[in-house]
């Protein structure tokens, strides 16, 4: 059973948001989509324990999902001439037949991301039926609770059926009143890629690449918007470290022991050209780098240096404090602290940190007292650098990152 269920899990990770858009653009309701492909997994539980796991478990699932979805038109007496044809197609598909369109998951994060929807509600749903991230996941990553993003998911799907949204990818003219929240849940799946919330794994490469791929769709729909390349560009640059991101068990490796011979060269350079053509659109708009393109900068200051006492430290700092200004945020303030630590000493980022600390704004993420032990630990004070980094290893949710917190605990025992 337990072989099963991570073989379900897998095949959801991997096929999840294309299951859930090939039945949304069947049925054309996106709440509809993702209940009937939740009971999908509920049903691929027995049957595949019973009988193996199919030759095209992608395939298997949709069927049964859009089976669900007629059924459940028939329970509603909706059953009509488009059902009939739809019912006949599916009847005489095999499993080879499943290709599904790479549009389409677009199309699902542009519905997720209506005008009809908060912000709040937008990224919840997408990061649950795009990036098939648990409620338990998601509530991590928005440093909020489990009910708070189930009922965000919940009164996003009463939202989207009571407004009647298609799934469609908007007219033209909608596409920039969406961007900000497209680019928001693209960089969102991007991050859970980057640096796992939960689970075994510190990785995940999948998410990352499914980001990237949505992100280059994305600029082929608006090639004049200069945020679109500039996320590109960072998520490009993030993603040429992955190699070098864990060892050969799968442990973190830090960004001071990381090889960076195994880095992407080939990816650091798109990441530079992509950055140039966003800084390109800025000037002809006159217009200034926004939140991405500030980070694409200070991730091209990594990215182009020999090694970590040869980074440019000074200008992360800078850029680190102009996109303080622009996008305001306590996980930016953590940053610059880090960076303030590299370029002016560790004391007078304790500083930044304690009023982080103070001001509770990452209240139970282990983000915080995992920095400020590094930190006490640079300035000798061992025992409170000891507290704060047990504290993080406890709060986080990650087994391998909570892992090398653990470690470095212990070697500060050994130390002192």
């Amino acid at each position: 059973m337990d072989d099963t269920r991570r073989t379900v899990e897998a095949v959801w990770r991997i096929e999840g948001a294309r299951i859930t858009a090939s039945v949304a653009k069947m049925t054309g309701d996106l709440g509809l989509a993702e209940d009937v492909t939740q009971e999908a997994l509920v049903e691929a539980l027995g049957s595949w324990l019973r009988d193996g796991v199919p030759h095209n478990p992608g395939a298997w699932l949709t069927a049964v999902a859009k089976r669900r979805a007629i059924d459940t038109w028939r329970r509603r007496e909706r059953l009509d001439e488009r059902y009939a044809a739809i019912a006949r197609a599916l009847d005489e598909a095999s499993d080879d037949d499943w290709q599904p369109i790479d549009d389409d998951v677009l199309r699902l994060v542009f519905t997720a991301c209506h005008p009809a929807l908060s912000r709040e509600s937008q990224v919840a749903l997408t990061l649950r039926v795009v990036a098939g991230l648990s409620t338990d996941e998601i509530a991590r990553m928005l440093l909020t609770s489990v009910p708070t993003v189930q009922a965000r998911i919940t009164r996003a799907k009463k939202a989207l059926a009571a407004a009647r949204v298609p799934f469609a990818t908007p007219d033209p003219t909608q596409w920039r009143e969406r961007l900000g929240a497209v680019l928001g849940v693209v960089y969102l799946v991007f991050t859970e890629g980057y640096a796992a919330t939960a689970g075994e794994r510190w990785v995940r490469p999948d998410l990352a690449d499914e980001a990237i791929r949505l992100g280059r769709v994305v600029v082929g729909l608006l090639p004049r918007e200069p945020e679109v390349w500039a996320l590109v560009a960072l998520m490009e640059f993030q993603r040429s470290r992955f190699a070098a991101r864990v060892d050969g068990a799968g442990s973190p490796v830090l960004l001071a022991d990381q090889d960076r011979s195994r880095w992407d060269h080939g990816q650091i350079r798109r990441a530079v050209a992509a950055l140039q053509r966003a800084d390109a659109v800025a000037r002809a708009r006159r217009t200034g780098r926004g939140a991405y393109a500030l980070q694409a900068a200070i991730a091209q200051c990594h990215a182009v240096a020999p090694s970590v006492a040869e980074t440019d430290w000074a200008r992360i700092v800078t850029l680190y404090e102009v996109l303080g200004r622009v996008a305001p945020n306590p996980v930016v303030e953590l940053n610059r602290a880090v960076a303030v630590s590299m370029a002016q000493g560790p004391a007078e980022a304790l500083e930044i940190v304690d009023a982080l600390a103070e001001s509770d704004a990452l209240r139970g993420s282990h983000l915080v007292p995992s920095v400020r032990g590094e930190l006490l630990a640079q300035l000798g004070r061992v025992d409170e650098a000891r507290s704060e980094l047990l504290t993080a290893a406890a709060l986080t949710a990650n087994a391998a990152q909570a892992r090398v917190l653990r470690e470095k605990t212990e070697a500060l025992g050994r130390d002192g």
